[in-house]
């Protein structure tokens, strides 16, 4: 019997590339920037009935916004390439700003791969906890002390994300250098050294590979810490523009500030009163004075609602105000520090578990993370 012939559709497959921010990676001896973000998506999609592949983004860690997003490229090309499927962009942190020099409309890379027709089927950029408007933290690592700084915090935190918190010695060493104090007692290098020690013999012999090449990345190439002053966004801004067919996205982050409830929720945890002390250095920090741009009526309100008031100068997220975070659409607003929308929250009930990057005192959790990673996946998929 003859049949009518079934024309046979191939539902196109969506690419998310998923872009770390300062000092990031995307998979380092098995830690993750990104964690359990990737399979959260991955599951929202399907639930939609929609293919997709999440790639995380292995960044240059403080290379240049344009090297990074050469990197970037790079990635897409090789990922994509082969296919017509729509593209999504995420970028945590500086990886917000990658996301939109790459869509930015005759873009000039230093590249031999032609960007113009990956950026034109980009569909949507979403920007976390993005400083669009610069932080003033760059300023504190744009020196020589600074250096430094950023060497020691970023082992700092890729160890507390392997074992879940610094050794109490090593928290201490990290306030010092945090602090200066180590330079007034002239003893810089001996507290940093002692400070590598301590934590880099926990790691196994392949974790140490992987964290050394991580680290020198750092020590090398780091370009990209003077283009996130306020000053120099400024120019970055001037220089790129949206794209009129990618909608553009944020999540907004604000974690709480000093408060004498952070400081009896530790009880007698000398660690918590430790680690939340430096994380209250960071956000004193990241305080930034001035105007970043005119809110609208309507994003006034949805901070009120978020968060019971509009957010000032000096309200952050640890390392980005708050305030130099809004670009395009508001997706969601979040009470957390920088890296617990990446998954790097206390639960440790979650197998694997959920770890601080410092505490806090956000109240970040699994069901906050849940919503957020909900709304950008709705984002997404609109």
């Amino acid at each position: 019997m003859w049949e009518p012939k079934r024309s046979v559709r191939r539902m196109a497959r969506h690419h998310v590339y998923l872009v770390p921010g300062f000092f990031g990676f995307a998979n380092l001896g098995g830690i993750t920037y990104f964690h359990h973000v990737r399979e959260y998506l991955e599951d929202a999609f399907e639930a939609a009935g929609q293919a997709v592949e999440v790639v995380p983004v292995a960044t240059l860690p403080t290379s240049s916004i344009r090297n990074r997003t050469v990197r970037l490229l790079e990635t897409v090309q090789a990922t994509a390439g082969d296919d017509q499927g729509p593209i999504h962009l995420i970028g945590h942190s500086t990886g917000g700003l990658d996301t939109r020099l790459f869509t930015t409309p005759n873009v000039s890379l230093a590249s031999e791969i032609e960007i113009e027709p990956l950026a034109q089927r980009v569909q949507s950029v979403v920007t976390v906890a993005t400083p669009h408007y610069g932080t003033p933290v760059a300023s504190v690592f744009n020196s020589v002390f600074g250096q430094n700084l950023l060497w020691a915090m970023s082992l700092g935190t890729i160890y507390t994300l392997r074992f879940g918190r610094l050794p109490l010695k090593a928290l201490v060493e990290l306030a010092g250098i945090l602090t200066r104090v180590d330079k007034l007692l002239g003893t810089q290098e001996t507290i940093l050294e002692q400070f590598y020690q301590e934590l880099f013999r926990d790691f196994d012999p392949e974790r140490r590979g992987a964290i050394n090449e991580f680290l020198n990345c750092i020590r090398t190439d780091r370009r990209v810490i003077g283009q996130l002053t306020p000053g120099a966004i400024d120019l970055f801004n001037a220089s790129t523009g949206d794209r009129d067919t990618v909608r553009y996205g944020c999540v907004i982050t604000r974690a709480a500030g000093p408060s004498m409830g952070a400081m009896v929720s530790a009880r007698f945890d000398i660690y918590a009163h430790a680690s939340h002390a430096l994380f209250r250095i960071l956000q004193f920090l990241s305080a930034r004075r001035g105007q970043y741009f005119d809110l609208s009526r309507q994003e006034e309100l949805k901070l009120v609602r978020a968060y019971g008031d509009i957010p000032g100068p000096h309200s952050s997220d640890g390392v980005v105000p708050t305030l130099s975070q809004f670009w395009g659409e508001v997706i969601h607003m979040a009470r957390a520090d920088h890296l617990d929308v990446c998954g790097h929250f206390r639960d440790p009930g979650h197998h694997p578990p959920h770890v601080d990057w410092f505490i806090s005192g956000s109240g970040f959790r699994r069901p906050q993370f849940d919503a957020l990673w909900g709304d950008v996946a709705n984002f997404l998929l609109a």
